[in-house]
């Protein structure tokens, strides 16, 4: 399974793609971070994501992508641009049909390190270390993508066979 994480943020959008599968080594496929001006109007940064985020689809031909749950925040202007961002992603995986997972940064945080309040260190450390990187990713965006991609392949994976087999025993029983 190919994964696209995304870490939505107005002016550093976290990308990243991962490769594997439950059980198996993960490797790195691609890791980078979107920006955008503060300077611009927000319309043209969402395009700047927009036209990122496609760009990113049609290089790493992704199975699924898992995009950070918004969640409020004492900053209603950072929640505003985060949702925004996210809201841009969302739209071009769905375009191409593509299965959208939201996860939430204690969900991840668990995922990757066990610890579901762990800082950004320990989850840019995790993250090296489960996909046997000689450095951390940076910024903490470019890591948090990953992360996302991680969960998504060691949660969402699992949790899309759970659905399918739920779903077939539903139909066998009609």
């Amino acid at each position: 399974m190919r994964v696209l994480g995304i870490d939505p943020g107005l002016t550093r959008c976290g990308m990243g793609v991962v490769e594997g599968s439950v059980g198996r080594p993960l490797t790195l496929v691609d890791v980078n971070v979107l920006r955008t001006s503060s300077d611009l109007p927000v319309p043209e940064r969402l395009v700047t994501i927009e036209k990122g985020v496609d760009a990113w689809l049609d290089e790493h031909q992704p199975d699924a992508v898992a995009v950070e749950r918004v969640f409020a925040r004492s900053d209603v202007s950072t929640v505003m641009g985060t949702a925004q961002a996210s809201g841009i992603a969302m739209v071009c995986a769905a375009r191409r049909g593509l299965p959208i997972a939201l996860h939430t940064p204690s969900e991840v945080k668990a995922a990757v390190s066990g610890n579901g309040r762990a800082d950004k260190a320990q989850v840019g450390m995790m993250v090296t270390r489960i996909l046997r990187l000689d450095a951390m990713p940076k910024p903490a965006d470019a890591a948090d993508a990953l992360a996302l991609a991680i969960t998504h392949i060691w949660r969402g994976g699992a949790q899309a066979r759970l659905d399918a087999a739920v779903a077939a025993a539903g139909r066998s029983r009609r």
